[in-house]
């Protein structure tokens, strides 16, 4: 039952990445004083096990289960222990998957080769674990035979339904819908183009700072995120803060924009978005801020304008953001000269008609295969296995809600971050015909990371401070993810956040840790301090969004966030 029709184009995808992992082998090789070492000790648990569950008399003398390891969610249910053949098949899983990560550990090789290695492996040895599997699963069994086989007929139509919408559920999307529940906080369309709706929100206090506040999200992923519900919108809580608020709303790409460039959205959205802000407002400063990729184009869009001897912005903030793409972590092994090139071929500018798009499920996949207990075969076992309907969460909703990306923007993106890092060297890219510089972003910086993010790791957005070498820059550490780290409401109190010693900041991240001080809940109230200095005076809010020149179009969220990737 794992191997979803659903789930053809992802494996198709992930088969081919995994393919080019195992090529690689050719250059490396396990010492044969560690394969020994590896295979003494392999023969010695694995007997143990045998004989633990073979010789262990129960009181009314049947064998007894050995016991499953605790520690590993996937085998915690008691169905597992309590018969010697499934609790034996589970840790003898759990044995034979140490001893695959051990060899692939052991491999001599150059980095990069023995990472993609590893990542292979680790791909292969969670997608085998007998939970995954109806046959081998005790817990999957017992709920069919108590539901006199309802479970399974349900975890059918679950899977029927994910292969008609095009992908794995991982909560009830029923249940949401942008604008009526997600997305509600009050709008409006004031601008659009072929690459973005702009968005003023209404404001909630009577009066606003001067400076207005501009937010660039990732383009691949749509704006909500920033605005799920009222609870954790930072969108909201920044306008109940005093800021008047704008926000870029991708579209997203069709057949129409497919051969678009980096340099169009970087021209034709970024910075048109801060020139709108200009026009509506009045007022030649304002507060940007860009998550992910949003921040990466936001800054990209600031150096252009520096060049050109504009200075609009009074502050920066970037959330997980990189600029610096030195330390990405997992994502840099599926990225060399080759893969690149492939893509620029079959994508880019080089490609048949002059671009194609790039799928938001491809991506989509790719980022969930990076954890692929959590975000793959979790689903497998609970929707189609159990039956069971994944719960409601607006986080994962938004999650499943992917975009497409033009692919001759794409290509540029893949180039000059991720496999040359050209971002860093002033001028060595050109963008909108000028010379790219970071470092002559002349305003205030506040830099955010997650600690346990796995798409930008916080040590790689560390080197952002080195980056913005004109700015005054403030780092931030928050707990949890890439997405949770960042969504975290101070009304709930969940989670921390390090503050650093002082202002200065140390060439090493972890020389800033070691002397950063840890502090309960959410990042957001220090932001919010902070970005009173760069605001202005209060002054009265404004009584409709928009000008003469930039009217309501319609009301927020608009109809570019609820276009449906193909």
């Amino acid at each position: 039952m794992p191997d979803l029709p659903s789930m053809a184009e992802s494996a198709k995808m992930m088969g081919a990445t995994m393919g080019d992992l195992f090529k690689s082998m050719g250059s490396l090789s396990l010492p044969m004083p560690a394969m020994a070492k590896l295979q003494g000790e392999f023969l010695q648990q694995s007997t143990a096990l045998w004989n633990q569950t073979l010789q262990m008399p129960a009181a009314d003398g049947k064998p007894a289960a050995a016991p499953a390891a605790p520690s590993d969610r996937r085998f915690a249910a008691k169905d597992w222990a309590a018969n010697p053949a499934t609790a034996y098949i589970a840790q003898m899983y759990l044995l034979n998957a140490r001893t695959l990560m051990q060899m692939a550990d052991n491999l001599e090789g150059d980095a990069k080769t023995k990472q993609r290695i590893r990542f292979a492996v680790q791909q292969w040895v969670d997608a085998s674990s007998p939970s995954n599997y109806l046959a081998l699963n005790p817990e999957a069994q017992r709920k069919a035979i108590e539901t006199k086989g309802e479970s399974l007929g349900q975890g059918i139509k679950h899977l029927l339904a994910d292969v008609r919408q095009g992908h794995m559920s991982q909560t009830d999307e029923s249940l949401f819908e942008v604008g009526r529940n997600v997305a509600t906080t009050e709008g409006s369309i004031v601008f659009e183009n072929e690459l973005f709706q702009l968005i003023e929100y209404k404001p909630l206090t009577a009066k606003v700072y001067e400076r207005p506040m501009l937010f660039v999200p990732p383009c691949i992923n749509k704006f909500y995120i920033l605005d799920l519900q009222p609870e954790n919108s930072l969108i909201r809580y920044t306008i109940e803060q005093g800021h008047r608020v704008f926000v870029v709303s991708w579209r997203n790409a069709d057949e129409s924009i497919k051969t678009f460039t980096w340099d169009q959205y970087i021209e034709d959205a970024a910075i048109k978005a801060i020139s709108l802000v200009h026009e509506i407002t009045g007022q030649d400063k304002l507060n940007t801020l860009g998550f992910c990729v949003g921040g990466t184009i936001l800054a990209t869009a600031l150096a252009v304008l520096a060049a050109r001897g504009e200075k609009p912005a009074a502050s920066v903030t970037l959330l997980t953001t990189f600029l610096d793409f030195t330390n990405t972590g997992i994502l840099d092994l599926f990225i060399d000269e080759g893969m690149v090139q492939m893509r620029e071929m079959t994508l880019g500018p080089k490609s048949p008609g002059g671009g194609s798009l790039l799928k938001g499920q491809e991506l989509a996949t790719t980022f969930s295969f990076l954890r692929p207990n959590d975000l793959v075969w979790n689903y497998v076992v609970g929707n189609y296995l159990k039956g069971d309907t994944p719960p409601p969460f607006d986080l994962l909703y938004w999650n499943s809600d992917g975009t497409n990306l033009p692919g001759p923007m794409y290509c540029w993106y893949l180039r000059n971050t991720y496999l040359e890092n050209n971002l860093t060297k002033p001028g060595k890219v050109t963008v909108c015909g000028e010379k790219v510089d970071l470092g002559k972003i002349d305003a205030p910086a506040y830099i955010y990371a997650s600690r346990e993010d796995h798409i930008v790791p916080w040590d790689g957005a560390y080197l952002n401070n080195k980056v913005l070498s004109g700015s005054k820059t403030r780092f931030v550490l928050g707990a949890s993810g890439h997405i949770a780290g960042v969504i975290n409401p101070p009304a709930k109190g969940k989670r921390s956040h390090w503050i650093g010693a002082g202002s200065a900041l140390p060439a090493e991240a972890k020389t800033w840790f070691d002397k950063a001080t840890e502090h309960t809940g959410s990042w957001w109230p220090d932001w919010a301090e902070w970005l009173k200095a760069t605001s202005g005076k209060h002054i009265a809010a404004p009584k409709a969004p928009g000008n003469r020149a930039h009217a309501v179009i319609e009301p927020a969220p608009g109809r570019y966030v609820k276009q449906k990737a193909a």
